[in-house]
């Protein structure tokens, strides 16, 4: 499976940006579809996972209640929406796919390329 990240920027304090991953080359209806990002100088770390067959969603607590991640099966497409933005979530993203995904980035086989998010006090 081929997958194309898109929908990273420049975004104030506060504000809201919408990341998409778009998945090529075979179904991701047996899949675990999740975001990781990578701080500047850090290890990349888990964000959001969504089990695409049951829609269930995982997320890590930095993230919780400002994040959600959701899919459209129409377009083989997940989403991860970004509210209340913070200077700390300042990352490149990443999207990962695999059928036994988990939140550990070693739980993913197949990544797309990152996109820049860059929240700004």
């Amino acid at each position: 499976v081929q997958l194309q990240a898109s929908g990273g920027g420049i975004v104030q304090a506060g504000g809201s940006l919408r990341l998409s991953c778009v998945a090529s080359g075979r179904p991701l209806s047996s899949d675990a579809v999740a975001w990781f990002r990578q701080p500047p100088g850090k290890e990349r770390e888990f964000v959001a996972a969504l089990r695409w067959s049951f829609g269930t969603t995982f997320y890590a607590d930095s993230v919780k209640g400002r994040f959600t991640i959701s899919r459209d099966n129409a377009k083989s497409t997940v989403y991860l929406q970004m509210n209340s933005l913070k200077p700390d979530d300042t990352a490149v993203y990443y999207c990962a796919a695999d059928y036994d995904g988990g939140v550990g980035s070693n739980d993913y086989d197949y990544w797309g390329q990152g996109t820049q998010v860059t929240v700004s006090s």
